[in-house]
């Protein structure tokens, strides 16, 4: 069984994969490291909507950053997008030897 505080880090990571101007940010940084500011012309978004979603995916562990002057740069977190395919392969692949009988199938005694 997976402790309480690995499903609250899987849900950081879903919550952060569950928008889609994350997810189109994701898609830019693909590219490698970017300044805030070529996102938010990228984006055409305010700085105040990129900072709140660049919060949410530095939390997740999928993108780090790192303080440049005035800019923060944002780049994916390897350790992070792989834990995350991980996770979503243990999550969703069917486990056979696992297999629970339901309970009104259950032969009362």
């Amino acid at each position: 069984m997976i402790a309480i505080s690995q499903y609250k880090r899987d849900a950081q990571i879903f919550k952060a994969l569950a928008d889609e101007k994350r997810l189109q940010v994701l898609d830019y940084l693909q590219r490698g490291e970017t300044c805030a500011c070529v996102l938010i012309e990228a984006l055409d978004i305010p700085q105040s909507a990129l900072s709140y979603h660049m919060k949410i995916l530095c939390q997740s562990g999928l993108v780090s950053s790192r303080q440049e002057g005035k800019w923060k740069h944002y780049s994916i977190n390897s350790q992070g997008s792989s834990y995350a395919i991980e996770r979503l392969e243990q999550l969703t692949l069917a486990d056979s030897s696992h297999s629970r009988m339901c309970h009104c199938q259950r032969k009362s005694s």
